[in-house]
């Protein structure tokens, strides 16, 4: 038996990836921001200071990439890449008076982004489908 593409759990997942992204990437656009780079404020509004490798880490994201989008960040004003004075080969990330200020106007889009998915999810739904997506990855990376 062939699987039809509508049954392919994978082009349901990336399509719904498309849309997430496509939505959020609207919202930001006025903020001069990419949704992937605002993930990485968004963990430096957790915590400032956090190196490029800590960010990949976090982000389960490529360093390159990383390095790549905190120049792009860097070149916008938003965060500052200083060099560990222990081992130069170490960049931090550090936020600029406007990467601080621009939480203010980020957060909130952020918060309505996740009560919009989240609309009448029950958090035991939210769990399951974390735990679905987890294990997916986690197949993934098994094999």
């Amino acid at each position: 038996m062939t699987l039809s593409l509508n049954d392919l759990i994978s082009i349901f997942i990336h399509q719904t990836d498309l849309e997430l992204t496509g939505y959020i990437k609207n919202k930001l656009l006025p903020f001069n921001i990419a949704p992937e780079q605002n993930l990485i404020m968004m963990l430096l509004w957790e915590k400032d200071g956090l190196s490029q490798n800590e960010v990949a880490c976090k982000l389960d994201k490529d360093k390159t990439n990383i390095a790549r989008m905190a120049f792009g960040l860097e070149q916008k004003g938003f965060v500052k890449r200083i060099n560990c004075p222990k081992d130069r080969r170490v960049q931090r990330l550090y936020l600029t008076k406007e990467g601080m200020e621009l939480k203010e106007q980020i957060i909130p889009i952020a918060n309505q982004f996740n009560s919009l998915l989240c609309q009448d999810i029950t958090n035991e739904e939210l769990k399951q489908i974390r735990q679905i997506l987890c294990k997916m990855r986690a197949n993934l990376r098994n094999s």
